[in-house]
């Protein structure tokens, strides 16, 4: 589903510095002017004013033909470890959350990259009440310069976790690891940037041709196709053996591993003979898989299994050489955890 955004002027925080050179030519300015607006907005100054290197026919110039998307934080709530989340409110008055975490290696921004989102993964709140539409890579672009700026600090790593599906907003998320790569902006290396998808197997074809140095994270959450479509509704479309012959054509093209989330639910997915189909399912593939002890939603009965279960499971596939980590859960007071993030409306 498209951005419904104003045509009237284009927001130039969307722009790839070479479209951006365009814009600019066609404006009848020097090129290299396209370099100076860039860096000033990559470095998050919202206004053509505060751009003290232009001349200021220029700035009024750029006043009456462009804008910069402006994206305002609602409010924030910080947990105990330190994770913030934010309540972002966009142009056109819709909202979205992201989250930023500290770890030893620095700060990492979660990012939206729909409203919402139509996967419909059961234990996901960011599927609870649908899409309204793809977020554009400008908008990307401003969660993370919106984080920047309230912490005072350089975010380092990315992951595009937050709601929505990124494979689904294929051209908008492809246009933002441009812009948010470019040395001349953010300059965030690709592998520094984690992308993760419930399963858009074509999509993960046409990422791998691109041999981005990205990680790729599938959301798998079951060894088989009948666990797996009750949990991941995607999975009826691409279905379990269509997803991982994508996941082998992707490792193979980009020497990369695969990393697969496994969202452990009590009583659904978390038996150990699961544990052991799934050992057998990734065997000899160059994949890692991260154990997720499910995080409570509302409106969802999901609960996850007690510690002894999930380090049993973890055991398992140990014991059969598949690499595997349980993830430290972060901000799990504040519901900034994995699965947690979703639409809200403004107050």
């Amino acid at each position: 589903m498209k951005a419904r955004l104003s045509k009237e002027k284009p927001d130039l925080k969307a722009f790839t510095l070479e479209e951006l050179e365009s814009f600019i030519r066609a404006l009848g300015q020097p090129r290299y002017r396209a370099a100076q607006i860039y860096s000033w907005i990559h470095k998050g100054v919202k206004e053509f004013e505060q751009m003290t290197d232009l001349p200021r026919e220029l700035r009024e110039l750029l006043a009456n033909q462009a804008r910069i998307g402006k994206m305002e934080i609602s409010e924030v709530r910080v947990s105990r470890d330190g994770t913030r989340k934010y309540l972002l409110a966009l142009e056109d008055g819709n909202a979205i959350e992201a989250v930023s975490m500290e770890h030893r290696y620095g700060w990492t921004a979660c990012i939206s990259t729909q409203i919402g989102c139509r996967m419909g993964c059961r234990f996901c709140a960011s599927t609870i009440g649908g899409i309204v539409r793809d977020l554009t890579a400008g908008e990307m672009l401003e969660q993370v310069l919106v984080m920047q700026g309230d912490l005072g600090r350089r975010v380092s790593n990315i992951v595009l976790m937050g709601s929505g599906e990124p494979l689904e907003n294929y051209d908008e998320t492809m246009k933002f690891l441009e812009i948010v790569n470019h040395p001349r902006g953010i300059n965030v290396g690709m592998r520094r940037i984690t992308l993760s998808t419930c399963g858009i197997a074509p999509a993960i074809r046409d990422l791998a041709d691109r041999r981005l140095q990205i990680t790729l994270a599938v959301s798998l959450h079951a060894p088989n196709d009948e666990l797996r479509d009750r949990i991941v509704p995607v999975n009826r479309r691409y279905p379990l053996r269509t997803l991982l012959d994508a996941c082998r054509y992707y490792t193979e093209t980009t020497g990369r591993r695969v990393t697969f989330e496994y969202a452990l639910i009590e009583g659904l997915n978390d038996s150990l003979e699961l544990a052991r189909e799934l050992g057998r399912v990734l065997r000899d593939m160059l994949c890692h898989v991260n154990l997720i002890p499910v995080n409570p939603v509302d409106d969802r009965p999901y609960r996850p299994p007690t510690r002894e279960r999930v380090h049993a499971f973890q055991n398992i596939l140990q014991e059969r050489g598949i690499p595997v980590t349980i993830r430290r859960s972060l901000g799990g007071g504040i519901d900034a955890a994995c699965g947690q993030l979703r639409r809200r409306h403004l107050r």
